[in-house]
């Protein structure tokens, strides 16, 4: 709900941005597929609008109404792709492009874990860079990994790494790729359901630029 003291913001193609008399203008030029009518009134379509969002409330926030406009029928994924292709460089695009991902069909041989990594990414930590996926290092494959920072993480399920094969093959990987200075997580899926905030702390903690 908009507290009774936020301005109403306003999209035009004239006038200076700024604040004035309860309204924030914005000047911009809208593509006519990015605009709308509610009762009468000219609005921003909802594909609009999300991009919007994006540029001035945190990933939680964008979450939040990226769901509620999917929970009332009014998301059409390929409208919020047109119009992230014309928004040239804006900074809240990364974020959205993440929930419009993760919205979308797995990609084809992606494991229920990994699936399962996709969403907590997109809902604690959209706001940080994306990691690669599925990558070669050292001719071993990880599931997720951050070139600039050497930080890969491995989702293990019982279901492939409950024997020993898996087992020294996981231990051999991961020596490996600490001798040559790699770092490596592990997760599970009981982690992500139920630890969710701790592991997201970490990763942040691990992805933060050095002192």
């Amino acid at each position: 709900m908009r507290p009774r003291w936020s301005p109403v913001d306003v999209t035009s193609r004239h006038g200076r941005p700024g604040e004035r008399k309860g309204i924030r203008l914005h000047r911009s030029s809208l593509d006519e597929s990015e605009r709308a009518a509610e009762a009468g009134i000219p609005v921003t379509s909802v594909a609009r609008t999300l991009l919007d969002i994006a540029e001035v409330v945190d990933a939680e926030r964008l979450r939040h109404a990226f769901e509620e406009a999917d929970r009332l029928k009014l998301l059409r994924l390929l409208e919020l792709e047109r119009v992230c292709a014309r928004a040239g460089r804006r900074k809240g695009l990364p974020a959205l492009r993440r929930l419009i991902s993760a919205a979308q069909a797995p990609p084809a041989g992606r494991s229920p874990l990994e699936n399962r990594f996709a969403e907590f990414y997109c809902r604690h930590l959209a706001d940080l860079p994306e990691p690669l996926a599925n990558v070669a290092i050292l001719g071993y494959e990880v599931d997720a990994y951050w070139p600039s920072h050497r930080l890969m993480i491995e989702m293990d399920s019982w279901e492939h790494h409950s024997h020993r094969a898996a087992f020294e093959h996981d231990r051999a990987r991961d020596t490996a790729m600490q001798a040559a200075g790699y770092r490596v997580i592990h997760l599970t899926h009981r982690q992500l359901e139920t630890e969710a905030p701790r592991i997201a702390t970490q990763i942040r903690s691990l992805l933060a630029p050095p002192d």
